[in-house]
């Protein structure tokens, strides 16, 4: 889905088709759905210590062996759970990050318990509008997005630290980081 005026995208989505992919279609695109975003943010807490491609190689994986992603039913897993995702080559096979996820859906649920919206919370930082990064340089974190990995740390989310949220913060389009020339820049 390559512009066909410029042909140009972000430096970062390379050659990879699946990369391309994800950058023409999903990424910087704003995520209004509290289940979405906390997926993507789980899924970001995976990539610590690695390249995204790895995750994005195994979303699909990632997506059958967490149940869709859908807390509730996430949130029942138990020991059980842990050492079936333990045993699953499809997925990143980290015990501390699964029980991150595990522990997630479980604070995702409370929240929800109490009337809190997930969504509401991640975007009340901005006030619900999108940031606009400058389109030449993509930090790996902000003051914001230390403030927002505060914030879930205070909540008992883990695998949340300031640069792991300021990426969940551009593929869920918190803000817009796609370079200035990139055809997605003014789209998103």
């Amino acid at each position: 889905m390559c512009d066909p005026h410029t042909g140009r995208r972000c430096t970062w989505a390379g050659q990879d088709r699946l990369m391309q992919a994800y950058h023409d279609e999903e990424w910087g695109v704003p995520e209004r759905d509290s289940r979405s975003l906390w997926e993507k943010l789980m899924l970001d807490g995976f990539q610590a210590g690695l390249a995204w491609i790895t995750v994005l190689r195994k979303r699909d994986a990632f997506r059958a062996a967490f149940a869709d992603f859908m807390p509730e039913r996430v949130a029942q897993f138990g020991e059980a759970d842990i050492l079936r995702l333990l045993d699953n080559p499809g997925i990143i096979r980290s015990r501390a990050k699964i029980e991150a996820t595990i522990g997630g859906a479980r604070l995702y649920c409370d929240m929800a318990t109490r009337g809190e919206d997930f969504a509401a919370f991640c975007w009340s930082f901005t006030n619900g509008k999108v940031l606009r990064g400058d389109g030449q340089l993509r930090p790996a974190k902000t003051d914001l997005s230390e403030q927002i990995s505060k914030a879930l740390k205070q909540r008992g989310f883990k695998f949340v630290g300031p640069t792991i949220v300021y990426a969940w913060m551009q593929a869920t389009g918190i803000v817009n980081d796609h370079d200035e020339a990139c055809f997605r820049r003014d789209q998103v």
